[in-house]
This record gives C-alpha cells, sequence and structure tokens, in this order.
C-alpha cells in the first residue's frame, strides 16, 4: 500500500543547511522496510544531493501552523501526519496553554478533513538554548496528556516521545536547539518505530 506523509512543524521539520531535517533518515527507515512512501508538503529540505517536501516553517509556532493548516492540508492531504511544535516561544510568555490549544485544534481540523488520517503527534526534543526554552519539559508533559485526551475520544493520534532520548549537548549544532546528522537519525528512529507499529496494527 502507499502512503503519504506531512511532515508538519517549524525549523526543526524543514531543515536548512547544516540544520539536518529528521524527514531524510525516516525516508531511508521506510524504504528499507518496504513501504512505499510519498513525502509532500510546500517546502522543500535538500541535503547534499537528497531533497524531501514537508510543510515546516522556519521561526514559525504552533499556534501559526493552527492559523494555516486548514489550507496546508487541503492542498497536502497526507494518510500521515507528523507534528512537532512546540518552539519559538520564550518561557517569559507562558506559551503552554496556547501551544496546547493549537495542537488540539490542528488534531480536531485535520481529522475533520480526512477521517482516516493517522496523526503522529511528538513531545518535542529538549533545547539547551536557556532560559527561552525552559518551559518545554512541561509543555511535553501536557502533550502527553492531550494524546490521551485525543485517543480516548477515538481520534487517531499517536504519541511520539522525542524527548525520551534525545540530548541536546550531542545531538543539536553549536546553536543548542537544531538536530545536527545525529539528532535527526535519533529522531527519525523514534518516528519510524511509531509509524511501522500503527501501520501494522493497521493491517
Amino acid at each position: 500500500m502507499n502512503y503519504t506523509i506531512l511532515g508538519l512543524g517549524d525549523s526543526i521539520t524543514e531543515g536548512k543547511g547544516d540544520n539536518r531535517s529528521y524527514l531524510l533518515p525516516l525516508k531511508h527507515k521506510l524504504d528499507s522496510a518496504g513501504y512505499a512512501i510519498e513525502f509532500i508538503g510546500p517546502n522543500a529540505h535538500q541535503s547534499d544531493s537528497a531533497y524531501i517536501m514537508n510543510a515546516g516553517f522556519s521561526g514559525k509556532n504552533a499556534e501559526y501552523l493552527d492559523t494555516q493548516i486548514d489550507s496546508i492540508y487541503s492542498l497536502y492531504t497526507a494518510d500521515i501526519v507528523l507534528l512537532h511544535a512546540g518552539h519559538n516561544h520564550f518561557a517569559s510568555e507562558h506559551p503552554i496553554e496556547g501551544i496546547i490549544t493549537a495542537h488540539k485544534s490542528m488534531i480536531l481540523k485535520i481529522t475533520e478533513m480526512n477521517p482516516r488520517v493517522k496523526i503522529f503527534v511528538a513531545q518535542v526534543i529538549t533545547a539547551g538554548k536557556l532560559p527561552k526554552y525552559s518551559y518545554i519539559p512541561a509543555l511535553n508533559e501536557q502533550i502527553r496528556s492531550l494524546g490521551a485526551q485525543m485517543k480516548e475520544r477515538g481520534l487517531p493520534v499517536t504519541l511520539v516521545d522525542q524527548a525520551k532520548d534525545f540530548n541536546w549537548e550531542i545531538h543539536c549544532l553549536l546553536d543548542k536547539v537544531h538536530p545536527k546528522d545525529e539528532g535527526a537519525e535519533l529522531m527519525a528512529t523514534e518516528w519510524f518505530m511509531a509509524i511501522d507499529q500503527e501501520l501494522k496494527n493497521a493491517q
């Protein structure tokens, strides 16, 4: 069976230059496992001679994605959506409630447009840029709770803990935020395990 995937998020999804999108190593893993996958979206991450389409928007936050998701998903109605959004706020903004509201809104909009979609929602990677991103651990707890709530409502949501083994001191560039090759590979592994399990369960 063929599947389309929409990577939805910020620069961590889009990838630029040395900032490696997790989508390229994820494509390699899915290809190796025998899945027929097409990555779609309005933007392209290019690395060496390869490129991959996505809906990652550098510098934008979850609330921005929520304002755009209707138009994005109507054009790129993917079978699988990977949502990784939680950065591009300051802790001083107390942003968690707004981010969670945006996540919930996006999930409901996407499932309304495509009830057969599979949405994988990430607890986002940690960052060493502090105190700016000191809110992320608390945010991830709220994302976990949201994922459970969506499941209880019967919505096609799978939670993926991208923070679990991610260590910004090892896996990030010098900016302490964006993944380098090792970080992108780790993120791809987490996505792959969740996607593989979900697709096998659906057979």
